[in-house]
């Protein structure tokens, strides 16, 4: 953009380059804060939502994990549980020797 007049030539220049130093300079500010931000957020052991989420998701998969092989456990010990089980209440319904039929407090 050429003018008649050299003064507003150097102006329109001045002007541009002047755009573009507060342009660096926001960009610049931008930065400093986000690492500033960051650094507050690291001393007060705080999380970021992204580690959050993959924190709880790993959660969820050692939920299940976990009641997979509490289920696997308690397979075994079922199957082997009844026989002892039935044994007790076998001896629950027959009297004691001590106790006879027609005897009440």
């Amino acid at each position: 953009m050429h003018s008649q007049n050299p003064f507003l030539d150097e102006f329109a220049k001045f002007t541009q380059a002047a755009m573009g130093i507060a342009q660096t300079a926001g960009d610049e500010a931008k930065t400093a804060f986000r690492a500033q931000a960051d650094r507050w957020a690291a001393e007060l052991d705080l999380v970021r939502r992204d580690d959050l989420e993959v924190l709880k998701a790993q959660i969820v998969a050692l939920q299940a994990e976990v009641a997979a092989l509490k289920a696997e456990k308690a397979a075994p010990e079922a199957a082997a549980a009844p026989k002892p089980a039935a044994a007790k209440t076998a001896k629950k319904a027959a009297p004691k020797a001590d106790e006879s039929p027609g005897k009440s407090e």
